[in-house]
Parts: C-alpha cells; sequence; structure tokens
C-alpha cells in the first residue's frame, strides 16, 4: 500500500522499540501484519485496522484502550456503581478512569462481595467478550481456605466431575497448597464461569469455603498485588490474553 505508516513507526510509537531496533525486528522475520511475516522495510500499514503481532504475541496500538488488573477486597461488590451505596468496584478505579471511559469498561471475572481477587477490567469489547464466553475455556485460579484436612482423593473427584443443581461441574486441576491445625488451602483451576462456581463444587464435595480468593485468570496473576490496588496490564499480558481468545 502506498499511504498507511511505515511498520517500523508504528512499531516504535506503540513502544515496542526504537525505530532502529523495530528494523531490525522486522528485517529478522519478527514481525507478522494480518497474518503474514513481512520483512520489507517499506511496508505501510494502516495501524487503525491492522493486526501486528511481534514475536506472535498481538500488539495494541489504540491508545485509547484500557487493560487494568484489579485485586478486588472482601465486601466490594463486582459492578461499576451501586444504587444501594455500597462499595464496588467503581469506586477503586475512580483515580484511573473517569467519565465516558470509565462508563465504557467492561468487568471479566466477575466474583461474588465474599470473594477477593482478580478482577480484568477493559474497554476492549471483543476481548473481554470472549473472555467471558465459555466456548473459549480461558482458565482462572483460586485458592479456597476450607475446614479440616483434605482427603487424598479430593482432587480426583472433582476431576471426575459433580453434579450440581444446574449440571455438572469439573476441575481442569487440583492441589494441596497448604494444611494448619483445622484448615487447609487448595488451589483449583477450571474454566467454569457459573455463578459461585468454585464454591458451590466445594461445599458438593463436603468442604465449605470459608475463605477465597482468585488469583489468575489465563496469563495474568496477580502475584504481590494488594487488596484494591489497580495495575495496568503490561504487554505480554495483553498479548496472551488475546491469544487465548484467538484475536
Amino acid at each position: 500500500m502506498t499511504d498507511g505508516v511505515r511498520l517500523q513507526k508504528v512499531l516504535s510509537q506503540a513502544g515496542i522499540a526504537s525505530r532502529r531496533v523495530a528494523e531490525r525486528m522486522i528485517t529478522d522475520g519478527r514481525v507478522e501484519v494480518d497474518g503474514q511475516l513481512v520483512t520489507e522495510l517499506g511496508t505501510r500499514v494502516d495501524p487503525d485496522v491492522s493486526v501486528i503481532r511481534v514475536d506472535g504475541t498481538r500488539i495494541v496500538l489504540d491508545d485509547s484502550m484500557v487493560y487494568l488488573a484489579l485485586n478486588k477486597p472482601r465486601g466490594v461488590h463486582s459492578t461499576m456503581s451501586d444504587d444501594r451505596g455500597r462499595p464496588c468496584i467503581g469506586d477503586l478505579v475512580e483515580h484511573r478512569v473517569r467519565g465516558k471511559q470509565k462508563q465504557q469498561l467492561f468487568h471479566v471475572g466477575r466474583l461474588d462481595a465474599d470473594t477477593e481477587g482478580l478482577i480484568l477490567l477493559t474497554n476492549d469489547g471483543e476481548l473481554a467478550h470472549r473472555l467471558m464466553h465459555p466456548s473459549y475455556e480461558v482458565p482462572k485460579t483460586y485458592v479456597a481456605t476450607v475446614a479440616g484436612a483434605v482427603p487424598r482423593g479430593l482432587g480426583k473427584k472433582l476431576r471426575a466431575g459433580i453434579e450440581l443443581d444446574d449440571g455438572p461441574a469439573s476441575v481442569d486441576d487440583f492441589a494441596v497448597v497448604d494444611t494448619v491445625p483445622g484448615k487447609t488451602l487448595v488451589r483449583i483451576t477450571l474454566h467454569e464461569g457459573r455463578k459461585r462456581i468454585v464454591r458451590r463444587l466445594l461445599a458438593a464435595a463436603g468442604f465449605p469455603v470459608q475463605a477465597l480468593v482468585r488469583t489468575d485468570i489465563g496469563a495474568v496473576s496477580l502475584g504481590q498485588q494488594r487488596p484494591g490496588s489497580v495495575r495496568p496490564l503490561g504487554r505480554n499480558e495483553i498479548g496472551e490474553l488475546y491469544r487465548a481468545v484467538g484475536l
């Protein structure tokens, strides 16, 4: 195309690398545009519509896009506003996004008020829709505190599936994290999105949840992020979320 913007300039403006390093990335065969490998330095692209990947990771070119990770504290509701005046996640992101941009945010991975942990917030509607759609099977990991000691066969039972009132449910992975007198910490990974699914699964297995934290959604992890804090997702995290849902 004769119009458009030179590819190395687009990469540089997106913060990927300096223009000189971006040129080397192109000639080294590390850059794709709309699914095609590009090695010509004169290539021009339309940054508004082109899908550009570096080393297989999609690059976000629209600087109006918002991608945030929130560690929702216990007692906070998973809504952007609450007509009853209860604390909600909209209060926690008020300092970071305002006005129209805040109104356009989707929250990915709703949590009940009693559950802590990771919620993603973005105004990228297609990404949010796919992350929430069960057909893409994006894994979510939780750490639950249950009463008493957990028998060795619990993980096998949960992987095989348990019949709930709205159909069978199962986990992808299960592990005991720690045991203390009277309590056990377990880690569960599943791609289910039904309401209170972890609590209902463990209760059905005979181990009601005392405390629950979601630690991961796909490639995004809470890490050491403190409750109530919000951080922007890194470029690689965004790219991995795109990859997980085929964007």
